[in-house]
């Protein structure tokens, strides 16, 4: 294979050995990368140019130098000669050696067959070496396949090396075969690759350096525009008035990272309005509920005094109309229930601050299952109590109407018979000196028919109810809430610094409310 061939191949081991490189993640990376890589191909072409140039050059010159040398040295290996001195007494076949340079090769061919191989001798430490020349069989073969065509043509010869050769017709019908060694063309060509690969070497590192460090002060306004999203997206959008943080740098807005400093700039702005109407919004329609249920509390509680003063009168009334105020004073009661409900819900939302005071939870849940056992003694209700006493440090009004809502949750959406299971439980995480973060975690679980799945991701939503519930066979349809039970569970976990969770399959539905508390790990 020619020095040509193995250059051409370069690239492409080049391209495969590119491709087996980690790719770079940031834009950063990659522009450098990408960099170093127009470079690095840019080098690579210029230096397999230059080699297969050097080399076609310098062979070419070897060319004229055959041209010139002619078939001299392989004619005069017709004639044999003596040896050339008195200290050497074996046969040697000698040439005309006279103005050849040393290494100059040359073969005498008659009939396709070797009969004469010799080469110029070269000095060294004053001894001159021998002429002959050992041909393998192979190489008898390839001397014997060049073709007399007038052009130069390169063989390996196993005892010299590589050869440019010129096979040309001699006068008595045979083939002489000039040659001369290709070791001076490798060994600058090799040089020059030497050469080549500390100069690009060097040019890669220093470009790559360099272009890092205009990258990175070209990519400064974006790096700014990431930084202040990166605060916008820790920003708790979804709750309360928001302030969002200073605007980008811009840049020169006729580059394209000026232009995307600018449009974040203006999303920016658009977002803050938007959030700020949601804000007013909020306000005006959380200031509204309050006012409104605050207002509605007054006459509602009148109709529901005035029915059952009526119901109390000693004269006779028609059955009808006792009816009629029984379901009066029975449908005041429930919006009573339900303006007190979305007081709470309103106060909730406006960030009233809850008591905070030790609650003995446990007492909370005795108390809360013995009302749910009286008002729904057709379940079957089991208690899950740690031998201790739980304590935490919050609102026990509150509390108490959390464990209200979902008992009555429980007893009012289930088939009679249904189990229903109440268990306190105590999760301690990471402890640091001696105490550490720890979360009581309340489950309401039963055994009834469970809550459809397309009604799980809005179950803690505000006024979801009717048709949604999981009513069936024996489960009481009628005389339920306003759908806020389960959002007040939710408001005051979290106003507790807790979480309420839903878990349901038929069989098997459980809400668990967890409340963090600070606990002794010593």
């Amino acid at each position: 294979m020619s020095r040509a061939s193995r250059v051409s191949r370069a690239p492409r081991a080049v391209g495969r050995w590119l491709r087996r490189l980690p790719r770079p993640h940031t834009l950063r990376a990659r522009l450098t990368a990408g960099l170093v890589v127009l470079l690095a191909v840019s080098c690579a072409a210029v230096g397999v140019a230059a080699v297969i140039e050097l080399d076609g050059f310098l062979t070419g010159r070897l060319d004229q130098q055959l041209v010139e040398v002619g078939t001299q040295f392989p004619a005069s290996l017709e004639h044999k000669g003596t040896t050339p001195t008195d200290h050497d007494a074996d046969d040697r076949e000698r040439g005309d050696t006279r103005r050849q340079a040393p290494g100059t090769f040359g073969a005498r061919l008659v009939d396709g067959t070797v009969t004469n191989a010799a080469v110029v001798p070269t000095d060294k430490g004053g001894a001159t070496t021998d002429l002959k020349v050992a041909l393998t069989a192979r190489d008898r073969r390839e001397l014997a396949a060049i073709p007399v065509d007038g052009r130069a043509h390169t063989i390996y010869l196993s005892s010299l090396d590589r050869y440019r050769v010129l096979a040309s017709k001699g006068r008595d019908g045979d083939v002489m075969i000039t040659g001369l060694p290709l070791e001076s063309v490798e060994a600058t060509v090799h040089r020059l690759e030497a050469v080549e690969a500390i100069v690009f070497g060097a040019a890669l590192l220093a470009a790559g350096f360099a272009g890092a460090l205009w990258v990175r002060w070209s990519l400064r306004p974006l790096s700014r525009v990431a930084a202040t999203a990166t605060l916008v997206s820790e920003l708790p959008l979804a709750s309360g008035e928001v302030a969002l943080p200073p605007r980008a740098p811009e840049s020169d807005p006729r580059s394209e990272v000026g232009r995307v400093a600018g449009a974040f700039n203006r999303m920016l702005g658009h977002v803050e309005d938007a959030l700020t109407h949601r804000h007013a919004s909020e306000e005006r329609l959380r200031s509204f509920a309050a006012d409104a249920s605050h207002e509605l509390r007054t006459p509602v509680a009148s109709i529901r005094g005035h029915a059952e003063l009526a119901l109390l009168h000693p004269d006779p009334v028609p059955p009808k109309v006792t009816r009629a105020l029984e379901r009066i004073a029975s449908e005041s009661a429930r919006m009573g229930v339900m303006v007190d409900e979305m007081l709470l819900l309103a106060r909730l939302d406006a960030g009233r601050p809850l008591e905070r005071r030790p609650v003995d939870l446990t007492r909370l849940v005795l108390d809360a299952v013995a009302d749910a056992r009286a008002a729904g003694p057709d379940h079957r209700w089991a208690l899950e109590l740690p031998e201790e006493p739980v304590t935490v440090t919050g609102d026990a009004h509150r509390l108490q109407q959390v464990l209200a809502n979902l008992l009555a949750n429980a007893r009012l959406h289930t088939p009679v018979g249904t189990k229903v299971t109440v268990a306190l439980e105590a999760e301690t995480e990471t402890a640091e000196a001696g105490a550490g973060l720890g979360t009581i975690c309340l489950l309401v679980h039963d055994d009834g028919p469970g809550v459809p799945e397309e009604v799980q991701p809005g179950v803690f939503e505000r006024f979801t109810r009717a048709d949604r519930r999981r009513t069936e066979g024996g489960g009481a349809a009628t005389g339920g809430g306003a759908g806020l039970g389960l959002s007040i569970v939710v408001a005051v976990a979290e106003a507790h610094g807790g979480s309420v969770t839903l878990e349901s399959r038929p069989g098997a539905t459980t809400f668990t409310v967890r409340l963090p508390v600070a606990v002794s790990t010593d």
